[in-house]
């Protein structure tokens, strides 16, 4: 990664589409029996849809099975961010206990969203192992947290809010915006 106060250029945000394709290359081999997919809202929730249909092989192989979570209410800049307005209830439909599960993630900021996740995820009982995969590390970590795979490294400032967007056809976009309510103001 290179300098963290970087101002990268719309222009030279990478293709969400092909790096789906990487992240799908790089999951595989971690797809096993008695391992979970849980997406994160709502970014990650896309990229589980799309990995599911591209992995479908593996997935039914080892029959994984999914879910997902809105991390909203265990995060701990909750009272400043508050209720956004497409809050989604998690789904969860199977055991946690004792299952390696595989979060996924957009775009990998602070660590304070996968911290959430993980609280949640222990309400719903004791994993076997969690892991993390992310599309984009963004750099900024502030918590011990980090993605165990990703499918690209950007260097952003700090002013600079990444976002991946899901286009009407259910494409994926990624898309560069100033600062506005995201981990830190």
């Amino acid at each position: 990664m290179t300098d963290a106060n970087h101002t990268l250029d719309p222009s030279q945000l990478p293709d969400a589409e092909a790096l789906l394709l990487i992240l799908a290359g790089k999951l595989k081999p971690l797809l096993k029996a008695n391992t979970a997919l849980v997406g994160i809202h709502s970014g990650g929730v896309w990229l589980m849809q799309r990995l599911l249909v591209l992995l479908a092989d593996q997935i039914k192989l080892h029959q994984i099975e999914h879910g997902t979570l809105d991390v909203s209410f265990y995060r701990d800049d909750y009272a400043q961010r508050g209720l956004k307005a497409e809050n989604r209830p998690s789904q969860i439909a199977f055991d946690v206990e004792n299952k390696h599960i595989i979060l996924i993630d957009d775009v990998f900021y602070t660590g304070r969203t996968t911290r959430a996740a993980m609280n949640e995820l222990f309400d719903y009982g004791r994993p076997a192992s969690i892991s993390l995969i992310a599309l984009i590390n963004r750099g900024g970590r502030e918590l011990p947290i980090a993605p165990q795979i990703v499918a690209a490294e950007l260097s952003l400032a700090a002013s600079q809010h990444l976002q991946l967007t899901q286009l009407a056809d259910g494409s994926l976009a990624l898309e560069l915006t100033p600062q506005h309510n995201s981990a830190r103001p």
